[in-house]
């Protein structure tokens, strides 16, 4: 049976890594927030490299959290990334697992704890 105390922790244990590394959670929140988004926004929300950002970004597509689109806006290379509906319920079930375990925290904040 799992100890009331150590359950808000072992929740945290649990969460998906792929999801909650920094950067990449920063990728799939502000991809949550439209329906895609260009490379050089991304660089700019995220404050990436063009390097790191596209190894994140290689790391969410082969998960299948995400689809990367190329292509060319006139003679201009073009990259779009938009969330699949898998990654648009991983980031939600991601953010709502930490909303639990704050809430799990402020309650043992207020509870006693058996010394």
């Amino acid at each position: 049976m799992m100890s009331p105390i150590r359950q808000p922790f072992d929740q945290l244990a649990a969460l998906d890594k792929t999801i909650h590394e920094p950067a990449r959670l920063a990728i799939l929140t502000a991809l949550s927030a439209c329906r895609s988004a260009q490379f050089r926004y991304l660089l700019a929300v995220t404050g990436l490299t063009p390097g790191n950002l596209s190894m994140h970004l290689t790391k969410l597509e082969q998960k299948g959290l995400i689809e990367i689109e190329k292509g060319f806006a006139g003679k201009y290379p073009m990259t779009s990334v938009h969330l699949t509906d898998t990654g648009r319920g991983a980031i939600a079930r991601h953010w709502q697992q930490l909303r639990d375990l704050e809430a799990a925290a402020r309650h043992l904040k207020t509870s006693k704890i058996p010394t």
